[in-house]
């Protein structure tokens, strides 16, 4: 790992102990909204919101809004909870269907009242407060730092028996290769693909949204593009367990995470020749799950200026 890298890991990883919800309460000047967006999450919404609502009570944030594509009760589960639902197909319906968790989150954007806005994933198991709490915390109380990542062991799941330290196969043997070898500087980065990410409202404004699941791996690099390292921050959240995907299905997810640095290495000249257009899932090379280069949704703020 680089001195950069190292340097900046000492320097900008906290621990969500350092944030209590009585602490960021008590100096927060910022507005801040927390998003979560939803697909049949009916299993595990209902815990998560049970835990951000006294957030809310308490002062540490604004706004929770659930953006949800469910059919299972989600929206019912968050509404009786009180809080606001938007369905994803009613935000910009203009641009057709959504186009994955990437797409909902950039169209939530216009929804999202709060100066800082954090997105949570809805499928935690085993959520706390924490969560909330240790993402915001950088934000509310470091004014250098603009953009927060959380990280945390992963568990894996094997019939009755539990490793520790097992999953998050898509980050180990893709992700953070990938930015060990291209992005050196985002070395000590230890969840890239985190869905748990907190930002200032402008700084998320002035980037695209990849539609798919490389968007969070894009916008860890266009933030470290726009903003430089010292800006960004990662939180130990502790421990995340969530439902893990069959392997043959975690190949798609690889693709796209690939496609997306791929197409920033593409911009930046560091890689050249056109992309594979799809993936093609082994054994039935004639079905292609992942096609053609990510699509990406513009910067907010470039649509507000072209208004």
């Amino acid at each position: 790992m680089s001195i950069r890298a190292r340097s900046w890991y000492r320097s900008n990883t906290y621990t969500h102990a350092e944030f209590s919800g009585e602490r960021l309460a008590a100096v927060r000047e910022e507005t801040v909204s927390v998003c979560l967006p939803a697909r049949d999450e009916a299993r595990t919404i209902g815990p998560i919101l049970e835990q951000l609502v006294p957030l809310q009570r308490q002062g540490v944030i604004d706004q929770i809004a659930v953006v949800d594509n469910s059919s299972d009760g989600t929206a019912r589960i968050a509404q009786a909870l009180g809080v606001e639902v938007h369905d994803q197909e009613a935000l910009m319906p203009e641009l057709g269907p959504v186009l994955g968790k990437g797409d909902a989150m950039w169209r939530a954007l216009p929804v999202l009242r709060g100066e800082v806005v954090c997105f949570l994933d809805a499928d935690s198991e085993q959520f706390g407060a924490h969560f909330a709490c240790g993402l915001l915390g950088p934000l509310l109380c470091a004014p250098r730092i603009s953009f927060v990542k959380g990280f945390y062991r992963r568990p894996f799941r094997l019939g009755e028996t539990t490793f520790p330290d097992g999953g998050g196969r898509v980050t180990e043997l893709t992700a953070r290769p990938l930015l060990n070898l291209f992005y050196p500087d985002l070395a000590a980065v230890e969840q890239p693909l985190a869905g748990e990410v907190a930002a200032r409202r402008h700084v998320l404004e002035q980037l695209p949204f990849v539609t798919g699941y490389g968007v969070d791996i894009a916008l860890l690099l266009d933030a470290y593009a726009t903003l430089g390292l010292e800006a960004i921050a990662q939180v130990d959240l502790d421990v995340r367990q969530n439902a893990h995907q069959p392997l043959r299905d975690l190949g798609p997810m690889a693709y796209a995470v690939l496609q997306a640095v791929a197409v920033r290495l593409e911009r930046e000249g560091r890689l050249r020749g056109p992309l594979g257009p799809t993936f093609a899932v082994p054994g039935d090379i004639g079905s292609q799950t992942v096609g053609g280069e990510p699509v990406e949704r513009p910067p907010i703020a470039s649509l507000r200026a072209a208004a």
